[in-house]
């Protein structure tokens, strides 16, 4: 009797088990379906094409200009907004400490000044203008000799003082010429037109050597400023009082002695008296 209650349990405890094998075999059914590899995909065409990437093309600006349309404005030449000089003016004197002065400006009294020093290897150049009433003046005394219709000779045929320097004048105006030279002169007009120019080259060639001791003589300042006490005493200096702003500057500049900026300021002084 035991012995068939235990083959009965068993028999029971297989038939379970059976069933629990064929229902979970029924589940894994389909599981057996092989999923698509994903792998066996092919790239895109844009992803194995990285040079369309790397450089990648710009658009212009909608108003830039072409760039031939560029060469060819660079090309076009500059208008000249100088008006060329008219009046001229030539010292020359081997001996001289400045040997040579050229002077040139136009109707508006604007040029340049070029003198070459004794001790110079080469010749230095400085811009000048004129004052109104210096510019005034010359204009004056060209008309009085009405020089470019003139054709008088103004060098003296008694008195040769070369060892003097010799001086040319010169008009280059509506294409007309004419060039004057003396060292000597009994024409009033004449003088007076010469000694204004050599005014003017002092004055010029003075700020020059003033300019040139601030920068790398300084201690040579006092002595540049008793030479134009000297020339202003003697007058000498074509405007005085166009060099005012100037020496105002030279009395604030620290670079140069006391002494010097004080002689600086009592010259102004002096300027403004006179012109009062």
């Amino acid at each position: 009797m035991r012995n068939l209650r235990y083959t009965v349990l068993f028999l029971i405890t297989i038939l379970a088990l059976t069933g629990s094998f064929f229902a979970q075999t029924k589940k894994r059914k389909p599981g057996k379906e092989t999923p698509k590899p994903t792998a066996a995909v092919q790239p895109t065409q844009k992803e194995t094409q990285p040079d369309e990437v790397s450089t990648p093309k710009t658009q212009g600006k909608k108003n830039e200009r072409p760039a031939d349309e560029i060469i060819k404005s660079n090309l076009r030449p500059t208008m000249k907004t100088e008006n060329p000089s008219v009046y001229f003016y030539e010292f020359s004197q081997p001996n001289f400490l400045v040997s040579q002065i050229f002077i040139e400006h136009d109707e508006n009294g604007k040029g340049k000044i070029t003198f070459l020093k004794k001790d110079f290897s080469e010749a230095v150049s400085d811009p000048i203008q004129l004052s109104a009433a210096i510019l005034e003046k010359l204009k004056t005394l060209f008309n009085t000799l009405n020089f470019l219709e003139s054709v008088e000779v103004y060098q003296s045929a008694e008195r040769n003082y070369a060892h003097l320097g010799t001086m040319k004048i010169k008009i280059k105006k509506d294409g007309r010429e004419r060039t004057s030279e003396f060292n000597w002169t009994e024409n009033k007009d004449a003088k007076n037109l010469a000694d204004e120019y050599r005014k003017i080259s002092n004055q010029y060639i003075w700020m020059f050597d003033i300019g040139v001791a601030r920068e790398n003589q300084p201690l040579e300042s006092p002595r540049i400023m008793d030479a134009l006490d000297a020339l202003i005493k003697r007058g000498e200096i074509s405007d005085t009082a166009q060099m005012i702003p100037f020496l105002k500057e030279l009395s604030d500049d620290e670079r140069i002695p006391l002494i010097a900026r004080n002689h600086a300021t009592r010259l102004i002084q002096q300027i403004e008296k006179v012109k009062r």
